[in-house]
């Protein structure tokens, strides 16, 4: 089973490139606008959730809870900025604004730029990794949901340049979020306890509310540099028990 979450995300990206393509036109700057704040205001509510469900216990228990994610953000963002995870992130979100580029300059190759261009932008995210986590381990789907209205819009708003090499994008997604998810129930029995699956539900709420301040494009974060913190997390949670 690929996971609901992965199928909602495949849904809203056929969804989306469907309409492109009926529509066959951009998205006012307006509207753009109008979809970031709702966005934006799901994404809050999404973490708020996801740290709501990671707290509570008393203030002793909720006290040892933040500082162990604190002490995992902070070494996995060491973790990851040695690894360059964000950096390798956004070489390929470069490459894909390139083939974007290059596409409308020369409109000759649209299908297959168009799929390898979506395919970078929809599988490399950190929201890929956490939503799939998330529903892996736990069956919740709400970071899967959040990503695949992003992914439909902008699969919307690109289908009138790419045609619908958009759409074959689906394919990738679903084999590479699919087998995250697999993975996560594979694991889920050596960290079924509760105060690890706390810890990466605090972790992953915290790193979901960064989304916020890039979908509003207030600030950068580089939020794939602290996707270690997910691993580092449970394992203290596990020592400290």
């Amino acid at each position: 089973m690929i996971g609901i979450g992965t199928a909602f995300n495949a849904a809203a990206i056929l969804m989306g490139g469907a309409l492109g393509l009926l529509l066959k036109s951009k998205l006012s700057d307006l509207t753009q606008q109008r979809i970031r704040l709702v966005l934006a205001f799901l994404t809050v509510y999404v973490a708020g959730n996801m740290i709501w469900q990671g707290l509570g216990g008393g203030f002793l228990l909720t006290a040892k809870r933040l500082g162990i994610v604190l002490v995992s953000i902070a070494v996995g963002s060491a973790i990851g900025t040695l690894l360059g995870l964000q950096k390798g992130l956004e070489r390929l979100g470069r490459h894909a604004q390139e083939r974007f580029a290059a596409t409308n300059d020369n409109p000759s190759n649209r299908t297959s730029e168009g799929f390898v261009t979506c395919t970078l932008l929809f599988c490399v995210g950190p929201m890929a990794i956490l939503g799939c986590i998330e529903d892996g381990l736990e069956g919740k789907w709400n970071i899967l949901a959040l990503k695949g209205m992003m992914d439909g819009l902008a699969t919307l708003a690109m289908a009138s340049t790419f045609g619908w090499g958009v759409i074959l994008s689906v394919i990738p997604l679903v084999a590479y979020q699919g087998t995250l998810t697999l993975s996560a129930r594979l694991i889920k029995p050596y960290i079924d306890q509760p105060e690890m699956m706390q810890s990466i539900n605090l972790t992953g709420g915290l790193l979901i509310l960064c989304v916020v301040l890039i979908i509003l494009r207030i600030q950068k974060v580089p939020l794939a540099d602290y996707l270690p913190a997910l691993a580092i997390a449970p394992l203290l949670a596990h020592w400290l028990a």
